[in-house]
């Protein structure tokens, strides 16, 4: 992938924001999009049809969704031969395990016989030794994949002395190892599981840019869970990575958060990479309200990482939270245009754990963490009511708060009319957002 340059517009006049409703037989054109893809302090948002429109949502499930490495789970819930976890990606079911060498496998959730889904979204092993079992008609494969039998007969319930009835090894003009798995690409990147559903996908590392290097002193591979909810909330999945990707709300959303994450604290944190973020140094200490203090800090940390909370969402949908003490991660499933259903896991690395109260800082952060979400979730489900109303066109960007959504709404932009671009990053590895006068 190479970086693209945006279309030349005109740098003195916003465009104008087209009518609604936009004919959904536009969404692939570029013009449609000619105000989002002005310079940031010029731009408007991303018409309103991309978070409420159900022609919209179907066609970013295929132009993003099943097009991109998507950050899927962790990987700590797979780390043996056999673990599992059924996930969602753009409506089809993929399940991820490994294989008897350790090795991570994912494959489409269809059985090659006909169709049958093959294991129930809660799975968290394949099934008895390793096996994948069809419920339907008992085919049966292993974690790479291969289509062992047509049943098996061991452990298939096939009736005592009936055995040949059920063997299809003399069936003419089939044989099995044509009928293996379909398989779905995956990797991982410290603690997270990635698919991509396409074919020809690029690595992962194109995807993450310089990530890997910015957290390299973290050790995020050693991170474990600690608590996990779930959030059912009325909004579109981009209203919530919008939201997360910017600090303008706190004063209002997060009178709690406000005390602990200063405007004047603020950074963007961006380099290429298909992600945005952005960095709050110095880390400040708890109040009456709660905050980010709980746990003992990582030891190994350079000076900057140790008073340092680093915040990215990760392209399409995925937040990361990393502060010297503990992580916090938000998987966001779009279920339809207004709906999406999101994961949110408190994590911390096996140090911060071995000291005597650590159980009761995870409580702390956990309440802190729950508090800060809820607040989100409010005020996003009130943006998305806000956005289906007619008579918004979209929005002023406010260049000084909303650089990194100007950045994410263009690599929506991009995978829906077919730019093939990772973005680049700012020259500075950190940039002042409110730079001293």
């Amino acid at each position: 992938m190479s970086e693209t340059t945006l279309p030349k517009v005109s740098p003195a006049t916003p465009a104008t924001l087209p009518a609604r409703p936009v004919d959904p037989a536009t969404y692939t054109e570029e013009a449609t999009y000619a105000a989002t893809r002005l310079p940031v302090e010029l731009a408007s948002t991303l018409l309103p049809d991309a978070y409420s429109a159900a022609e919209f949502f179907a066609l970013e499930q295929q132009k993003v969704f099943a097009a991109s490495w998507v950050a899927v789970g962790l990987a700590a819930d797979v780390d043996r031969h056999g673990a599992c976890i059924v996930v969602d990606v753009a409506g089809r079911s993929v399940i991820v395990t490994r294989n008897r060498h350790g090795q991570l496998r994912a494959f489409h959730n269809v059985c090659r016989h006909r169709a049958t889904k093959l294991l129930a979204n809660d799975a968290r092993e394949v099934g008895h030794r390793g096996r994948i079992r069809c419920p339907y008609h008992s085919w049966t494969y292993d974690t790479d994949g291969a289509c062992l039998g047509t049943p098996l007969f061991e452990g298939s319930d096939v009736p005592a002395g009936e055995e040949s009835i059920f063997d299809t090894s003399v069936a003419k003009g089939f044989d099995k190892a044509d009928y293996g798995l379909i398989d779905v690409a995956v990797d991982t990147w410290g603690l997270f599981l990635f698919v991509n559903l396409d074919p020809d996908a690029a690595p992962l590392s194109v995807h993450l840019g310089d990530l890997p290097t910015r957290f390299r002193d973290y050790r995020l591979d050693e991170w474990v869970p600690q608590r996990r909810l779930t959030y059912d909330i009325n909004a579109n999945y981009k209203l919530v990575g919008e939201n997360f990707m910017e600090y303008y709300h706190l004063p209002w959303v997060h009178p709690e958060l406000n005390q602990v994450s200063k405007f004047s604290d603020h950074y963007r944190w961006q380099g290429p990479g298909m992600y945005t973020g952005m960095c709050t140094t110095p880390v400040s200490r708890n109040t009456d309200a709660g905050g980010w203090d709980g746990l003992q800090a990582l030891s190994t940390l350079g000076p900057q990482d140790a008073d340092a909370g680093r915040f990215v969402w990760l392209f399409p949908s995925t937040a990361l939270v990393v502060l010297p003490n503990h992580a916090f991660v938000l998987f966001n499933r779009p279920v339809a245009a207004n709906r999406t259903v999101e994961t949110a896991v408190l994590l911390a690395h096996p140090e911060s754990l071995e000291h005597a109260e650590a159980e009761d800082g995870i409580e702390q952060l956990a309440k802190f963490w729950d508090l800060v979400n809820r607040q989100d979730i409010e005020i996003v489900e009130r943006v998305q009511e806000g956005i289906e109303n007619p008579a918004y066109r979209g929005g002023r960007m406010c260049f000084r708060f909303e650089e990194p959504l100007h950045r994410f709404q263009n690599m929506v932009i991009d995978k829906v009319v077919g730019v093939d671009r990772v973005p680049g990053g700012d020259e500075d590895t950190m940039t002042r957002m409110f730079p001293d006068p």
